[in-house]
């Protein structure tokens, strides 16, 4: 099969595409013909050697969906042709991948495949945050960084409908639009940290309940100067910069901070599936799109590491093995 190939840690330019031997499924395990595979941060990272669970040579990618097309021993509850959908299972960027069949979940008939593996990885990491890190509810403020990206679209979105009041940040003037067709109430055009004031005027000085940063380390310090009492910096950015080095005598107030992993809130696959299953629902009923910007080929991986590590690109990115 044809798979996007790391065989040294690098640049974008590092990933090729090279023939590589087809999986097979062992006990536990579905075959999956790929139909999309997402592209994330966490791939530019593992491409770096960051977080990478084995050395290389090693095929990226961790999340996506298709259709089974055999199954090893001990498998239940699946038939060839089901589609499916999975994340952190690495080997994604490629035509074939086996995976754990406790770590898929069922597409269901009216959710189109593109879209399935577009909400697995920034979905779930979205609704976690707003159900599990901050729960923000009615009439409560959020600010939300990179509120054009995947994430950040996918958490306004999601605060919106618990009827929080949402201030985006974005940065360049063209993001500013698709922050507000999110339903960000207030967006500001901003870069590295020269928010806080705009922030606190539009708050009346009391600052935000919750901020929600994927922004890196150079944003670390000005997130928490947004905060309110009692307010709850949610920190996702590591692989952007080096990771902030906090003292307890350091955070103002009594804020909390969260360093917030959905594999440790979405830990069994129970929870995988209630999840992913409410993600589904608010997606058929409309409350939640998925907006996917740039389909690219497998031979296009390295490009779209590019542009993605560059922030010229805005929602979700996928890989199409088809073309």
């Amino acid at each position: 099969m044809r798979a996007v190939v790391v065989e040294e840690l690098g640049g974008p330019e590092v990933l090729r595409v090279k023939e590589w031997p087809d999986p097979e499924p062992g006990p536990g395990e579905l075959l999956v013909d790929i139909e999309f595979a997402g592209i994330n941060f966490m791939d530019t990272g593992s491409r770096v050697g960051f977080g990478l669970p084995h050395g290389v040579p090693f095929v990226p990618g961790v999340e996506g969906a298709g259709r089974v097309t055999a199954f090893g021993e001990g498998v239940s509850g699946f038939a060839v042709g089901d589609r499916v959908a999975w994340v952190s299972v690495y080997g994604s960027y490629a035509e074939r991948i086996a995976v754990p069949a406790d770590q898929v979940v069922p597409v269901p008939d009216d959710i189109p495949s593109d879209v399935a593996a577009a909400t697995m990885m920034q979905g779930l990491t979205a609704h976690h945050f707003v159900t599990e890190s901050a729960p923000l509810t009615e009439g409560q403020t959020a600010l939300v960084h990179s509120a054009a990206g995947g994430v950040g679209r996918t958490v306004t979105q999601l605060l919106k409908l618990r009827g929080a009041r949402v201030i985006g940040l974005v940065s360049r003037a063209e993001k500013v639009p698709m922050a507000k067709a999110a339903g960000a109430d207030e967006v500001l055009l901003s870069s590295g940290g020269d928010f806080v004031d705009r922030v606190k005027d539009l708050t009346g000085g009391e600052g935000v309940q919750a901020v929600y940063d994927g922004g890196g380390a150079s944003t670390f310090w000005p997130s928490i100067e947004t905060l309110g009492r009692v307010g709850t910096l949610v920190y996702y950015g590591p692989l952007i910069g080096d990771i902030p080095t906090v003292r307890m005598f350091d955070l103002p107030r009594s804020i909390k901070v969260t360093y917030a992993v959905y594999a440790d809130h979405v830990h069994s696959r129970e929870l995988l599936l209630k999840h992913t299953g409410d993600l589904f629902q608010k997606i058929r009923e409309g409350g939640l799109r998925i907006d996917i910007t740039e389909r690219y080929p497998l031979c296009a991986a390295g490009q779209a590491h590019t542009d993605i590590e560059s922030r010229r690109t805005s929602g979700k990115l996928l890989l199409d093995p088809a073309r």
